[in-house]
């Protein structure tokens, strides 16, 4: 049958590999929705110790953990409370809309191995679309490739926010910074009073290996 000969040709296995990656993307999606970007839990439940395993030599000593002013824990270094998750979340970067959840220290990595398997889905399904089209300017020619045209106009502009997005992420992740520290520098009190412009950046490999690994 005509399915054997494309399978013996090896023509099944795109589309097969490409359901595979829609999949990743979308069971990643709810990972990274539904996991605890790093929730600052109570006193009670994670030690003073364990906060202050947080803390890197070159901060100034004066800069103490202070506590939230609306969840009433201490804060550890770099941690920042969310107004939507009612949390505060440790080694806090943003909340992203797209997956109604903080990016925090817990599912930062998975959050750019996300954007990583949706960029390359986006891409794939973009070569796809535009290797179905072909123009000719007629009214009867749009009317039948309008839906193909929209598709593909939008892919493209999802294309480029995701591809921007990651790009950005990794240019942070490589300084040891986050997107909240980034935008908010001069109103951070241990950055604002560290000699060092950035006092966690440790060098873009050692950078990268703690943070993946």
């Amino acid at each position: 049958s005509d399915l054997q000969k494309q399978e013996e040709r090896g023509e099944l296995l795109q589309p097969l590999i490409f359901i595979f990656l829609v999949l990743c993307s979308v069971l990643l999606y709810f990972k990274v929705s539904l996991m605890d970007p790093g929730f600052v839990k109570s006193e009670e439940e994670a030690g003073e110790s364990e906060e202050q395993s947080m803390v890197i030599p070159q901060v100034p000593s004066n800069i103490k953990m202070r506590r939230c002013g609306y969840c009433m824990v201490k804060q550890p270094m770099r941690a920042k409370h969310c107004q939507l998750c009612q949390h505060c979340v440790r080694r806090y970067d943003h909340h992203c809309p797209w997956i109604e959840n903080c990016v925090g220290e817990k599912n930062h990595p998975l959050f750019i191995v996300y954007l990583s398997v949706q960029l390359v889905v986006l891409l794939w399904g973009g070569c796809v679309a535009w290797s179905g089209l072909y123009f000719e300017q007629s009214w009867d020619w749009l009317q039948h490739n309008i839906l193909l045209l929209v598709s593909f106009l939008l892919i493209v502009i999802f294309t480029v926010v995701v591809l921007l997005l990651l790009i950005s992420h990794l240019y942070l992740i490589s300084c040891n910074t986050t997107t909240w520290e980034f935008m908010s520098h001069h109103r951070i009190s241990y950055l604002r009073h560290s000699e060092l412009e950035n006092p966690f950046d440790q060098g873009v490999i050692l950078n990268l290996w703690r943070f993946f690994c």
